[in-house]
């Protein structure tokens, strides 16, 4: 007789098949250095329109746990003082400021996307990005775990905003619960399309879905819309572009796609300097307009994606 075959067996060896080596890790070589600012800001939030000039950038880490599972959480923001490298300690930015939360890969951990998630931070937002316990470096990579993610960002996020309301908080006050994107690479952009999916978090207003796969979260999209920006490389050898495409495909909300026809799954995007630069300003421009609500961050998001030949863009927003 064949062999049965369970539904936890099928989905796992999917996503061990779809999602193993996640992580943009290259071994034996570092990140490469942030790149220097160029000005001098401590800038306030105009009404109506994201900021203009860069902030300089504070980081802390809050120790979260959720029903026993550890949930460290890297937090970067908008800080006072002379534009520099990231400090610890540095005083939040004066005004209100949206909040992204982040999910790594499998496989990986926050400080493998601290270029990008620093560049967002300098644009005026309040990027928090957990570390999961089954999924992070030196885990046991159990690639189900994935699918418990979603609610472990959605915890996160009642802690993190939570601390807009602690008065012996520095981030109180800075925080603006209305406001607020998920976002994620690989495995985190499996955890990042569930949080609109199967685990729909609505105070999520916009996503950012990096490589990402609806394999084990499905594609019912649910709840208020909320725009979508996905990112793929074309050569991606982890989770196929078409995966990606398909996920993006049955999005019905406002949404576009950035492709990147030499890019791999996620050390081009991720580490190649060019690359970064069109994926850096094309999420940024489109966390200001979905986000702070900037209609000329719109106008710039096709020109920032389609810079040179590193990338093609399907804009549906």
């Amino acid at each position: 007789m064949p062999r049965r075959v369970s539904l936890t067996m099928l989905i796992s060896a999917l996503f061990l098949a779809g999602l193993a080596g996640c992580s943009t890790d290259v071994p034996g070589r570092r990140a490469p250095a942030e790149p220097e600012p160029t000005a001098l800001a401590t800038p306030q939030v105009p009404a109506g329109h994201a900021p203009e000039n860069p902030y300089p950038v504070g980081v802390r880490d809050l120790k979260l746990n959720r029903d026993g599972r550890p949930l460290p959480v890297r937090i970067w923001y908008p800080a006072l003082g002379e534009n520099g490298p990231v400090t610890p300690g540095l005083l939040p930015a004066h005004g209100r400021f949206p909040v992204v939360m982040f999910s790594h890969g499998l496989g990986g951990r926050p400080a493998d996307y601290a270029t990008l998630l620093t560049r967002w931070a300098r644009a005026g937002f309040v990027v928090a990005a957990p570390t999961f316990p089954h999924t992070s470096t030196g885990a046991d990579n159990n690639v189900l775990d994935v699918l418990n993610q979603p609610a472990d960002v959605s915890y996160a996020l009642d802690q993190v905003l939570a601390l807009d309301t602690r008065a012996d908080d520095p981030l109180q006050g800075r925080l603006d619960a209305d406001r607020v994107a998920a976002a994620g690479h690989s495995a985190g952009g499996v955890t990042t399309i569930g949080l609109f999916t199967t685990n729909r978090d609505e105070r999520l207003d916009a996503g950012v879905v990096f490589a990402g796969t609806a394999l084990g979260v499905g594609t019912a999209f649910a709840g208020t819309a909320a725009p979508q920006l996905f990112v793929h490389g074309e050569l991606d050898e982890v989770v196929e572009y078409a995966a990606g495409k398909a996920a993006y495909d049955k999005v019905p909300w406002p949404k576009a796609m950035l492709s990147l026809p030499k890019g791999d799954h996620g050390r081009t995007m991720l580490k190649d300097k060019a690359a970064l630069r069109v994926v850096s300003d094309t999420s940024i421009e489109f966390l200001r307009w979905s986000l702070y609500g900037d209609a000329e961050a719109k106008k710039r998001i096709p020109t920032d994606a389609t810079r040179g030949d590193i990338a093609t863009f399907d804009n549906h927003l």
